[in-house]
Formats: C-alpha cells, sequence, structure tokens
C-alpha cells in the first residue's frame, strides 16, 4: 500500500511540475531559513558549555547605587577576591583574581606577536577544566611561568617543543613556557585568551597593584570563583552581599560607602545571553536575538508550508473526481488521508535535500555575518535525527490541510458532476495568504527601524574627527620617555600632523573617579567622573571643539593643575561659567575649558561626564593625526620606522580610530543584515505562492477571460479583474502588520536612550512596496491570461 501511495504521489508531482516546483522551491528556501537559525540558536545556547564545570562557575559583580539608579559592574576590588578565597571555603571550591583580557606583545628571539591574554591566580586552570597538550594546569603556581594556546605556540614556535622555552611580555619580563591548552572555542567568554600568565608576578611588576591589594574602593578588576558541590547560588550571594559595604566602612571610606556596594554572583550559564542589567535587576540581553530569530525561523518555515495547503487545496477541483473514484471503489478516508500525507512528505523530503544543500552554500557568509564558526553538523547524530523529525513535522503540517480537506468530498456530488468548492472554499486560502503577508510586512518595517537606528546612531556627532586617526597601545614606556622626539620624528615624516599620549583610547574611558569636590555641590550628591590622563598636544590630535576657555598649553607651568570638562560634566556641576573654577580631588584642579561632549563609550547612551587633565605619567595610547594628503600605505610604514626607532624590541600594533567606532555598531548592524536576509527570503516565499495562486486562478477563469475578450473588455480591464482580490488581501495584511511591527519596534526603540523615531513614511514605504512587489508577482500570470486568444480558451464550447 505504502508503495502505490509512492507511486501515486510521484505522478501527480511530475504531472504538476510548475506546482511542485513552487512547492519545493519555497519549503527548502524555508527549511533552509530554520537550519541556518537553528545552527545559530544552538550555537548561541551552548556557549560557554565547553567548560566542565559550566553550571558552578560564577562571575563576581556589584550593584551601586548613584543618585538613586543602580548601576551594575563585574569590576571588582582585590581585597574582596581574596576574602572570599580565605574565609568562605564551604562555598568556594576555586577563587580567582584575574586583570581584564589585555592585548600585549610577546616575543622569542626576532619572533614579535601581538596578543591577548589575562593573569590570573593558579585555581584558573582548573576552574575552567583547560585542556592541556602539554604540561600541566598546576604549573601556573610558579611565579615566572606561562600557560599559552596551542595557536599561540604554533606562532611563536613552529613546530619545535615549547615547553620551558623563555618568552619576554611587552619587552619587560621574561616567562617560562610550563604548559600549553587547547584553543578555546569561539563560543566562549574567554575565546580570545591566548595566554595566562601568574597573578603574583603582575602584582609585584606594578607599585599601584600593591597598593591596590588592600583597598577595597579601588574597583579595576575581575574575581571569578566556581562553588562547591550542593551550593546554592541565591543562599551565597546573600551570605556575601554586605562583605564590600561593610570593609569599605572600617577603612572610613565615606564616599564609596555612599555608593551602598551590593555584591551577588552571577552564573557562567547567563554571562553571554542575560549579560544586560537595568537598575539593578537583570533584564536579558542576548537572548531577546535568539528569541527573535527563532521565531522568524518558525514564521518564515510557517510561510512555506501555506504555499503548499493553498496550492493544494486551491487544486481541489481538479483533484475531486480522484477522490470521488477512490472513494466509491472502497477507499477509506484514512487512506485517502495517508495518500496526501504521503504527497506532502515526499515534498518535504525533495525540500529538506535540496535545504542542506543551500546551507551549506549560504554558512561561509552567514558565518561571516553572523560573527560565527559554525558548521553542519554531520558527524552528530542528534542533528540528523532532528533534521528528519524536521522534515517530517513539516510534511505533516504541510499536508494536513489539504490531506483532511480532499478526503472529505462526498462522491456521489463529485461523479454527478455537481460538486462545487463554493465561495466559502476560498476563505481559508484568503486567511492564509493575509497572515503571509501580514509576516513579511511586519518583518520589512522591522528591518527598516534597525537599519535607521544604526544610521541614526553612526550619523551622531561625536566631539571630534575620528577620521585618519591612528591609535597604538603603548606597551612599555620605551615611547614615553622620549616622546618629544618621537613626536617631532613622526611629525618630520611629513606623514603626521600631529600626535599625543592618552589614558585611554577616544572610543572608551578606562578610569573612572568619584569623591570630588566643587563649589556648589549639593550634600550627598554622589559623581562618577571619566578621568582622563593626556599630554598638552591631545586636543589638537583628536581635533576636539573647545567651546570655552582654551586648550592645554606645554608652557603655561600653571596647566600641570588644569582640567578641560566635556559639556556633561560641566551641566552636572552646575556652573553659568565653568572656566577658572575649582574641583578638588586629591588636590585642586582649575578648570580651563570646555570641549563638546566626545562619544567615547556607547554611542547608544547619554556621553559621560569626563574630565581631561595634564599628566607626566607613560599614557597607556598613543594617538597619531595621520595628514590626509599622505597616502596610508606610505604614512604606516614611516610611522612603523619611527617607533621602531624607539622601541625596536615591541610589535608595531596600531587601530584605525574610526574602525574601533565602528565596532561599536556591530551587534545592530549584524541584527539588521541577518533580519534584512530573512526578509527578504521570506519575501520570496510569499511571492512564490502568489504567482502559484496568480497561476492557479488565471487557469480556472480561461473560459470567463475568454467570454469578457469577446463582449469587448481590454487587456487592461482584465488585469484589473484579476489583480484586485490580491491587493485587497495584501491592504488587509498591511491593516494588520502596521500597527503589529509599530507596537514591537517601539519597544524595541526603547532600550536605546539616543534612537530614531518612528517616521510615518517607514510604513507608507512600506506599504506601497508591498502593493507593488504584489501587482508585480501576479501580473504576469493575469497579462497572459488576458492575451490568451478568446477562440482558443472557448473551443471546447
Amino acid at each position: 500500500m505504502l508503495k502505490n501511495y509512492l507511486k501515486i504521489a510521484w505522478r501527480n508531482l511530475i504531472k504538476n511540475k510548475t506546482h511542485t516546483f513552487i512547492n519545493v522551491a519555497g519549503l527548502s528556501v524555508g527549511m533552509a531559513v530554520a537550519i541556518l537559525i537553528g545552527l545559530w540558536v544552538f550555537d548561541e545556547l551552548s556557549y560557554d558549555k565547553y567548560f566542565k564545570n559550566h553550571d558552578r562557575i560564577v562571575r563576581v559583580m556589584q550593584n551601586q547605587t548613584i543618585n538613586g539608579e543602580v548601576l551594575t559592574s563585574n569590576s571588582m576590588p582585590i581585597p574582596l577576591g581574596t576574602m572570599l578565597r580565605d574565609e568562605y571555603k564551604s562555598d568556594f571550591k576555586y577563587v580567582s583574581l584575574s586583570s581584564w583580557t589585555f592585548s600585549l606583545g610577546i616575543s622569542y628571539g626576532e619572533q614579535k606577536l601581538v596578543t591577548h591574554g589575562n593573569y590570573m591566580q593558579p585555581e584558573a586552570p582548573d576552574m575552567l577544566s583547560l585542556k592541556m597538550i602539554k604540561g600541566s594546569r598546576d604549573n601556573l603556581k610558579e611565579p615566572t611561568s606561562i600557560l599559552i594556546s596551542q595557536k599561540l605556540a604554533k606562532a611563536l614556535f613552529g613546530n619545535t617543543d615549547p615547553m620551558d622555552k623563555v618568552v619576554r611580555i611587552n619587552n619587560q619580563y621574561d616567562h617560562k613556557v610550563t604548559g600549553v591548552y587547547e584553543d578555546l572555542p569561539a563560543n566562549t567568554t574567554f575565546s580570545d585568551m591566548e595566554l595566562i600568565a601568574p597573578w603574583d608576578r603582575y602584582v609585584a611588576s606594578q607599585p599601584w597593584l600593591k597598593r591596590a591589594s588592600t583597598r577595597w574602593g579601588n574597583n579595576s578588576f575581575q574575581i571569578f570563583a566556581q562553588l562547591q558541590p550542593g551550593a546554592d547560588i541565591n543562599k551565597v550571594s546573600a551570605r556575601i552581599k554586605d562583605l564590600k559595604l561593610k570593609n569599605i566602612i572600617l577603612q572610613g571610606d565615606d564616599v564609596g560607602a555612599a555608593f551602598k556596594p551590593a555584591v551577588f554572583l552571577h552564573p557562567m550559564d547567563k554571562w553571554h545571553l542575560h549579560s544586560e542589567f537595568k537598575n539593578g535587576v537583570n533584564t536579558g540581553g542576548g537572548i531577546q536575538f535568539v528569541v527573535m530569530f527563532g521565531i522568524i525561523g518558525a514564521f518564515v518555515l510557517l510561510l512555506a508550508c501555506i504555499n503548499f495547503m493553498n496550492l493544494s487545496t486551491a487544486r481541489s477541483e481538479k483533484r475531486a473526481k480522484e477522490v470521488g473514484i477512490r472513494k466509491t471503489v472502497g477507499s477509506l478516508r484514512a487512506q485517502l488521508v495517508a495518500q496526501f500525507f504521503s504527497e506532502s512528505l515526499l515534498v518535504a523530503a525533495f525540500a529538506f535535500a535540496v535545504s542542506i544543500l543551500l546551507v551549506v552554500l549560504a554558512l561561509p557568509w552567514f558565518n561571516q555575518v553572523a560573527n560565527k564558526t559554525m558548521s553542519v553538523l554531520w558527524d552528530k547524530p542528534l542533528f540528523w535525527v532532528t533534521g528528519i523529525g524536521f522534515t517530517l513535522l513539516t510534511g505533516i503540517i504541510a499536508g494536513s490541510y489539504p490531506a483532511f480537506y480532499l478526503s472529505s468530498f462526498q462522491p456521489v456530488k463529485v461523479l454527478k458532476g455537481t460538486f462545487k468548492a463554493g465561495k466559502l472554499a476560498a476563505l481559508p486560502r484568503k486567511m492564509l495568504v493575509v497572515l503571509q503577508f501580514t509576516v513579511s510586512v511586519t518583518l520589512i518595517i522591522g528591518t527598516i527601524v534597525v537599519f535607521l537606528q544604526v544610521q541614526h546612531t553612526k550619523n551622531r556627532p561625536v566631539g571630534y574627527n575620528r577620521t585618519g586617526l591612528l591609535q597604538a597601545d603603548m606597551r612599555t614606556d620605551a615611547i614615553h620617555k622620549s616622546f618629544a622626539a618621537v613626536r617631532n620624528d613622526l611629525i618630520q615624516t611629513g606623514t603626521v600632523i600631529d600626535a599625543a599620549e592618552s589614558g585611554s583610547p577616544l572610543t572608551a574611558v578606562w578610569s573612572n573617579n568619584s569623591g570630588m569636590q566643587w563649589r556648589g555641590k549639593a550634600p550627598g550628591q554622589q559623581d562618577d567622573f571619566g578621568t582622563i590622563p593626556v599630554s598638552p598636544t591631545f586636543g589638537r590630535t583628536a581635533g576636539w571643539k573647545i567651546i570655552q576657555g582654551r586648550d592645554f598649553n606645554e608652557n603655561y607651568k600653571s596647566d600641570s593643575t588644569a582640567i578641560i570638562i566635556n559639556e556633561a560634566t560641566a551641566k552636572f556641576l552646575g556652573f553659568k561659567n565653568p572656566i577658572g573654577e575649582i574641583v578638588k580631588w586629591d588636590t585642586e584642579f582649575k578648570i580651563i575649558g570646555v570641549v563638546k561632549d566626545l562619544v567615547m563609550t556607547s554611542p547608544y547612551e547619554p556621553v559621560k561626564t569626563t574630565i581631561f587633565g595634564m599628566s607626566k605619567e607613560k599614557g597607556d595610547v598613543l594617538n597619531i593625526r595621520l595628514n590626509p594628503k599622505v597616502g596610508t600605505h606610505e604614512a604606516l610604514a614611516k610611522i612603523e620606522a619611527v617607533i621602531k626607532k624607539y622601541d625596536p624590541a615591541s610589535p608595531f600594533d596600531y587601530k584605525f580610530t574610526d574602525e574601533e567606532y565602528a565596532k561599536k555598531f556591530a551587534t545592530e548592524e549584524r541584527v539588521g543584515k541577518l533580519a534584512g536576509f530573512f526578509t527578504i527570503l521570506a519575501i520570496f516565499i510569499s511571492c512564490l505562492g502568489l504567482f502559484g495562486m496568480a497561476s492557479f486562478m488565471a487557469e480556472q477563469r480561461t473560459k470567463e477571460i475568454g467570454v469578457r475578450k469577446v463582449l469587448g473588455a481590454s487587456v487592461f480591464t482584465l488585469w484589473r479583474l484579476m489583480s484586485v482580490d490580491f491587493v485587497v488581501l495584501i491592504t488587509i495584511s498591511l491593516m494588520l502588520a502596521i500597527p503589529t511591527a509599530y507596537y514591537f519596534m517601539q519597544g524595541w526603540l526603547q532600550d536605546y536612550k539616543y534612537r530614531t523615531d518612528l517616521s510615518w513614511w517607514i510604513f507608507a514605504a512600506t506599504a506601497v512596496g508591498a502593493l507593488a512587489i504584489t501587482l508585480l508577482t501576479v501580473s504576469y500570470q493575469s497579462i497572459k491570461a488576458a492575451m490568451i486568444n478568446p477562440v482558443k480558451s472557448l473551443k471546447t464550447e
């Protein structure tokens, strides 16, 4: 019986090639989208699952209250980590202090590279369950040791054994390679950590770190921990909640105590997808995109299934006699249902095979856009079980309505020729078409809004000229010691206009301070300023805009205690004319200038209150303004020669400031590109369905069109007659989609303080576009039917 079902199903598919093509094409594209999104969702949900103890690893975080707003941070003080390790052993199996992941220069002989790494305590390798290729995790206990990734070992040493080789970091400290660990996957928090160095060596090398080891108010570090088996994260969080507050009070830090710090634990399984906090409450994060794309994938596949249902039911009268004869000779309804399901499953099977091919072809591009390294899981039984189950489900969904609808025909009416589908028979098809375009139009509007939000923020004035600006990390003090000569040599090359040092790049704020005093400060008013030490030429190099007062001048000795503030700081301080006012913090600083707000952190948020002060200490970043009249390639070669002259042992590692700024839009642009891609496919699938429906309607109304032409109807009149039904359906879709899209996109935009508006033209343009696409899709079949010679269409009469 099954063989007979498949044989008949195959004959029907071959007989109706156009509709078979539309069904297979639509289903295969829909299934390919669902598979791609499924791979992406799987990758997101498996984030950090590489680590054996991921369900018990936590990050120590804190909430602080500043002027009534609760801010969440994972920057923590050293003494807290020490206390958790020494006094809370019943709660924590491992506790490790860690630096932030930073770029550093590493050299071995003539080989000089730039890599990324962390200084961590000896417990970290065990906590992260690193898979050692050479050496042992315990080897990090040696103060001059270092663990490196397999990738870094290959880059530094080639095929030679890296064990016990001595490397130099930042041309300052020598470390011995005591272990090589397996490269960490891209979907882990520590994916770019290619080096782990001992924490104790880090502290011993920096005087400020020694001082920070006892200061509860210095929030400059990370703390990772692993809970003991059976420990409850909520109960442990409650026990350690007030540790920092109590110890800050004991140290007499009234400013720090005013922030009311509350410590809590954030589990590793939530680091990636639940990373956003608002007013001290976890509000989600990446999980929103997982849900959004999951819904999009389901809807795109549903659109393809709708095509199958529509075309199958639309051709019901063609198969009515087949159903009537089968029932007359004894076929049960269940057998007919099985017959129609076999057809849908056969189509789904073909579509699945084509979809796999489409996925293989699209995956490289998809990985590039999604910033992933995904691959088809050929060797995973779960993939094939899911794929087969997915195909069966798709076939059942696509074939369910046609199977039960077609098998319900009464043989007496069919064979007597009195069977008519009736006006209501087309209602389900029309409802499905409306659903199709409602989804498609909603996706179109959403994609446009995401694009406009990114462009709106990109066009935000940043307060400086980022074009032609270069930034390089200063890992040693070699450049700083001879900075005047370095700057002069750079300018002498003719490729550089100016250069300056700074404590932060122009695309970030690395240092924050509070507890400052100024005239008129309200009692209990809390402050938190970004504080950036700079050299005198920083403003000229960056191209900032002075709106009050003046810039720094290296010839004025008084400028050593002068500061320049941004507009946000001027507003926060409350001075009508801040020039000459004094701000106290350890010493007195005079305000000599106000600059337009520099967008240095998130471009979607208000500009942070920031203070710039002159410093003779080594800066962390070298900023270089290129001469626009000189080619970039030539300029970089000459700049590198100057840098190598003063710091020959360090690699010249630079970044373009405009490119670093552009990275701040990466997530939104990625979402926009993926949503746009899926929207185009959704429209394609919907148009396939319209094309098939238009083809069927033209076939059904051939004789009517012939009669109308004989009576004098024009081609335009007939085209309008054929198109008006579809235009009505799309208009209904627009009436449903526009308010739906407005509601969801308005809610999405609320997450951004600096956001675009939902203008009326977005919805108007989408409506016009949807109607144009519909008319273009159905016009081919409508005009083709209208131009048929009526003699041919009426000759059977």
